[in-house]
């Protein structure tokens, strides 16, 4: 008996040992990517920002979210608030599912002027409008399983109460079908929802958020990229010198310019029924291949903001974490831009960002002629950081993060080819998805003599707005250990007429 128990407690020693080392890595693994200075669900799934409104001081995400799992699976409203966009408090789930189904993708809006009906006394109703997906009904092979509801709440978005009448919209036995997004269109004093549809968006009205009515569509063959399902879309309208002038965002999956995922839009006129793009050609808001399913804040004024699930959907199931899985963009401010005669949408980190920086430094006139590695310079230069760039001219530039292994990752720009890159090659792991390794561009659009770059950089992920946010790429990568290197360098004979390092404090 004696040398059986031995055996017992040696392996019992060995099982405990491997589920410490087992453990241990999960943790080195949470700490090594887990954002420093992104949301990131506390633990478990996420995929898109969902409802996203401010209202009272507070900027209110609720988020695509599986409870039970890192990886996708029964989809809930997580929900997290926030002061400044950049610190987060998380919150209990929001909306769960019921007997129609689990809770897709939707938005959220302030119905001040009551015209639901819902309020009670002074409480002003916030109305979540989402997307409800029977997943029987989809097993089963029907075309019915993805219909619109709404849920209310009547104490400054704390908690929600479903409206006994959903679905408010009902699918036209369609299995693509889903996530509204909601504003009021003030000319016609009435609700506008934009719809995905299958490989197109319908416009629906309504005078109370209950009753719908549809009013056109726009899109199908011809229009944008059509690799995959369009989703998540969103209608914006921005000033031009007194003329407005509307954005339609849509999100598709597959058909991206770096695969996967991406976020496309079309400029055009808006008159309450219709959407008339000034062109059908696609363009692309974001070039890397991390930054899907975006859309905006409602209720926040003249400020136009933007975030995206930093992922993709051909290896976010699979990414090296375990406790969480992916992380928002930093959130960003949106504007129109003309470009010769063409409009173009720019993005750029929101101000609140900088409330994190400390330990800046600002350099003028560094010639390229050799590399330049300026953690050397900079004492203690470490990552989170955001490194801002001023070139005299538009010649060949690259940043790069190394680490003891080997590992590294470029940002830069060639201007042979007049594109914007980020290299991720030899990041670190990529062994998870075979394509996840390689070399993504962006094009130039501006045709000005300088150029300007702006790198956000966390623990895993890169943020890269080049011409003041006209060219943008948003990456993800994961180095087995912490780039410490970090270094400028060129073919050229650059001059760099403003550099500009600032580490930033990190939310955890």
């Amino acid at each position: 008996m004696y040398p059986l128990i031995k055996k017992i407690i040696t392996l019992a020693a060995c099982l405990i040992s491997v589920f410490h080392l087992s453990a241990q890595l999960s943790s080195a693994n949470e700490q090594l990517y887990r954002p420093r200075i992104h949301f990131t669900p506390a633990a478990n799934w996420m995929n898109d920002p969902n409802g996203m409104v401010f209202y009272k001081g507070l900027y209110h995400l609720f988020y695509q979210h599986n409870p039970g799992a890192p990886v996708w699976g029964p989809m809930h409203w997580g929900h997290a608030t926030s002061k400044d966009l950049i610190h987060w408090k998380h919150l209990s789930i929001a909306i769960y599912p019921d007997s129609l189904g689990t809770i897709f993708s939707g938005s959220a809006v302030v119905d001040s002027n009551n015209t639901s009906g819902f309020a009670r006394g002074k409480q002003v109703p916030l109305i979540a409008i989402y997307t409800q997906h029977n997943m029987d009904g989809e097993k089963a092979g029907k075309d019915d399983y993805q219909n619109q509801s709404i849920s209310v709440s009547l104490n400054d978005a704390k908690t929600w109460k479903t409206f006994r009448g959903n679905p408010v919209i009902r699918t036209p036995h369609l299995k693509d079908f889903r996530d509204p997004k909601v504003f009021w269109y003030e000319a016609n004093k009435t609700w506008i929802m934009s719809l995905a549809v299958g490989d197109h968006i319908e416009f629906y009205s309504s005078p109370n958020l209950r009753i719908w009515k549809k009013e056109s569509d726009v899109g199908g063959s011809g229009m944008g990229v059509h690799d995959g399902n369009w989703e998540c879309p969103d209608l914006l309208s921005f000033d031009d010198h007194g003329k407005k002038v509307w954005v339609l965002i849509v999100n598709v999956n597959p058909g991206a310019p770096n695969k996967g995922s991406g976020t496309q839009y079309f400029v055009g006129d808006f008159d309450g029924h219709y959407f008339t793009p000034f062109s059908r050609n696609v363009k692309w808001l974001d070039y890397g291949p991390d930054n899907y399913a975006g859309v905006t804040w409602s209720n926040t004024g003249s400020r136009t903001i933007l975030a995206g699930w930093m992922s993709n959907w051909l290896y976010a199931n699979i990414v090296p974490t375990e406790k969480w899985r992916n992380a928002l963009t930093i959130p960003r401010d949106l504007s129109l831009v003309k470009v010769g005669n063409d409009y173009r949408v720019a993005s750029k980190p929101i101000k609140e960002l900088e409330n994190l920086e400390y330990k800046k430094v600002s350099l003028k006139n560094i010639k390229l002629d050799k590399s330049f590695v300026f953690s050397d310079t900079i004492n203690n230069a470490a990552i989170p950081c955001r490194i801002n760039l001023s070139l005299l001219k538009a010649q060949n530039i690259e940043l790069v993060l190394s680490n003891t292994k080997g590992e590294q990752l470029v940002v830069g720009y060639d201007s042979k080819a007049n594109q914007f890159f980020v290299d991720r090659t030899k990041s670190g792991r990529s062994d998870f998805f075979t394509d996840f390794a390689g070399l993504h561009t962006a094009p130039r659009f501006s045709n000005t003599q300088q150029l300007d770059m702006s790198i956000v950089i966390d623990v895993a992920s890169v943020e890269l707005f080049a011409d003041s946010g006209l060219s943008v790429m948003t990456e993800i990568f994961f180095p087995t250990e912490t780039y410490s290197k970090m270094e400028l360098r060129s073919s050229d004979k650059t001059t760099i007429k403003h550099f500009y390092y600032a580490s930033l404090k990190s939310i955890l």
